[in-house]
């Protein structure tokens, strides 16, 4: 069984950054991903991105493309997702996730395993 550890929210001002990493331990689904997705208050679950295993391959939701960065440390099973030009619209919390590519793009069964979730306050 998979556990899934994430860190690294907290409070950022509008155009700042944050890293969130997710820490792995245990087994994984061969042919899962490990992602990110997202739940602001009152909303809906929103895929945000995820990587893939062999070739790393990655997916990123349209309203975080070109600002959030996902990578991992295979070595260390970390995966990373550096976010970039924060506005208040990314406040929510922030799960890391492995599950299949699909899932991402429409997170709104339970699927896979989740993290316990991480706080991502943007705000001046």
């Amino acid at each position: 069984q998979v556990q899934l550890v994430e860190s690294g929210g907290g409070l950022a001002q509008p155009g700042g950054s944050l890293r969130l990493s997710c820490a792995s331990s245990g087994s994984t689904v061969p042919t899962y991903v490990m992602g990110w997705f997202r739940q602001a208050p009152g909303k809906g679950r929103e895929g945000v991105a995820y990587i893939s295993k062999g070739d790393e391959s990655t997916y990123y939701g349209d309203s975080v493309k070109g600002r959030f960065t996902i990578s991992r440390d295979s070595a260390r099973n970390v995966v990373y997702l550096q976010m970039t030009d924060l506005k208040p619209e990314d406040t929510a919390v922030y799960y890391c996730a492995t599950a299949p590519s699909w899932w991402f793009r429409n997170p709104s069964t339970l699927v896979g395993t989740w993290g316990q979730g991480t706080q991502v306050t943007v705000s001046s």
